[in-house]
């Protein structure tokens, strides 16, 4: 069996073994046992891939295969991947696992729960692997549709607005994402011959500008709103505040991505052209996006609110870069990306663990907790400190990445937007440090919190994965970056010969 076929198989296992446990133990370790599988595979693939790289494979994809699914319309189960895509399978894996083992108490429905968890990141897996649009668009609709199940039942506060504000949003960008798709589909033959979804055959041949300019809005659309693209974003805070620990990691450190993912992979390399005629708007309104979500955090109370907000803020930032199309600033977005999805996992972990002791995520009613889960404050403020980019961390390797390759633009329009998007790291220190010092720091305000339990030891594997993830990136960010280096190469390249004379 394909390596990249395991990785969808073991998840659907692990759901075929969680339907036989009978209680809240077997389903946790049915879970934690597939999960933990899943995370070896992917760190076999990783080594792999690295092997047949150093081995002389220049092939633009890696382990493929090809299976016809619908004949009629040409419909494949086409697999493969890239560095780009083997980086975003690594981030789903750690996320993955470390959510498991962040969810480790979940009494309520908790099989049901593990399945539609695991279900989610099924669909994450099939995305990132997946070659075909039609394919790649089925498994998009699998990551997507749990998270309704997911906030609405197992979430809190107002979930059931929240899970229909998020599927309604997210269901609209799917509309638009299906117009676009088939916008390809039906250009994707030119100069005759037999339609296909594959990205790779349709990246040699030119989309009629005018379908391009057409269908390009839809596609990029579709994708930035899941990627929390302004003014779109509407659903992003409200799902993030409502849904459960797991949840929220794996929406924010997973699913969003899939948004910036979209945008490179289909709408900008398929549709090079129209990506240089109208880019300009959304850097604008990514510009928008970095911007206004860290002013919006700065105002919030609530910490999944505030980390909600600075999602936006983060994400935004990925989409600016990839805009910019050029290698460093692409290679930034990428890194940006595996960046925010491990912190902001790690962040939520961190949120639902305080607020499980607390029972208040008001960060007006905290204090002086370094006192009292010195353990969970110290890692707290770890991510903190990789959200406003310390040198060290991931935060700093991306940020300065993408603003490197932003300021590689000479023209004027440029140079404003990513000055303005660079304003963004102020913002984030102020709200960062401000959250810190008010929630970890100072005397202890409630005295029920003066004898809180500190970390659980599922909840140390939980964090402790987390943050050497994000050290590691920060320490020795140079092997992960040449892998997406090798890979964006055809992209960029694709981008350059676009420029239109």
């Amino acid at each position: 069996m394909n390596i990249l076929t395991l990785l969808v198989v073991i998840p659907v296992l692990t759901i075929v073994g969680i339907l036989f446990t009978k209680d809240l133990k077997g389903a946790r370790v049915a879970s934690a046992v597939g999960m933990s599988i899943q995370l070896i595979v992917t760190a076999v693939l990783l080594f792999m891939y690295l092997g047949a790289r150093q081995a002389g494979d220049l092939h633009e994809m890696l382990f493929t295969a090809d299976y016809t699914w619908f004949k009629s319309l040409n419909i494949h189960y086409n697999i493969g991947v890239d560095g780009i895509a083997v980086a975003m399978l690594c981030l789903t894996s750690i996320v993955v696992f470390a959510g498991i083992f962040a969810s480790w108490e979940m009494e309520y429905l908790s099989r049901e729960f593990f399945i539609s968890l695991i279900l989610l990141a099924t669909g994450v897996y099939g995305f990132f692997i997946s070659l075909d649009l039609f394919t790649m668009f089925l498994f998009y609709e699998l990551a997507v549709i749990p998270m309704y199940l997911l906030i609405g039942i197992w979430g809190s506060g107002p979930k059931e607005s929240s899970a229909m504000k998020l599927t309604l949003m997210l269901m609209g960008g799917s509309a638009l994402l299906m117009v676009g798709i088939f916008g390809i589909y039906y250009n994707s033959a030119p100069n005759g011959g037999p339609l296909t979804f594959n990205i790779i055959e349709i990246s040699k041949i030119q989309i009629p500008v005018k379908a391009q300019m057409f269908f390009f809005p839809f596609t990029f659309v579709g994708f930035g709103i899941l990627g929390a693209l302004f003014p779109f974003h509407t659903w992003s805070p409200d799902g993030h505040a409502s849904a459960p620990t797991a949840v929220s990691m794996l929406h924010a450190g997973v699913l969003m991505k899939l948004g910036g993912y979209g945008c490179f992979r289909v709408a900008m390399f398929l549709m090079p052209q129209a990506a240089h005629e109208l880019g300009w708007i959304f850097i604008i309104l990514t510009a928008i996006s970095v911007v206004y979500g860290a002013f919006g955090a700065i105002w919030q109370k609530d910490l999944k609110f505030i980390n909600a907000y600075s999602s936006v803020s983060h994400c935004g930032l990925v989409i600016f870069a990839l805009l910019m199309m050029n290698q460093t600033a692409m290679d930034g977005a990428i890194l940006q990306m595996i960046s925010h999805g491990l912190m902001t996992a790690l962040f939520f972990a961190l949120i639902g663990m305080i607020y499980g002791r607390t029972h208040t995520r008001n960060v007006t009613e905290m204090g002086g907790l370094m006192k009292v889960i010195p353990f969970l404050a110290v890692v707290y403020m770890i991510a903190g400190f990789a959200s406003l980019g310390l040198p060290g961390l991931s935060g700093f390797v991306a940020e300065m990445t993408v603003f490197v390759g932003a300021f590689q633009h000479q023209d004027m329009f440029h140079r404003v937007v990513t000055i303005i998007a660079c304003s963004s790291i102020v913002v984030t220190a102020v709200y960062i440090l401000r959250v810190v010092g008010m929630m970890l720091l100072g005397p202890i305000k409630d005295p029920h919190h003066e004898h809180l339990e500190d970390a659980k030891w599922f909840e140390k594997l939980s964090t402790v994965t987390l943050v050497v993830s994000v050290a590691a990136i920060g320490i020795a960010p140079l092997w992960l970056s040449n892998v997406i280096l090798s890979s964006l190469k055809p992209i960029v390249d694709k981008l350059a010969a676009a420029i239109p004379f």
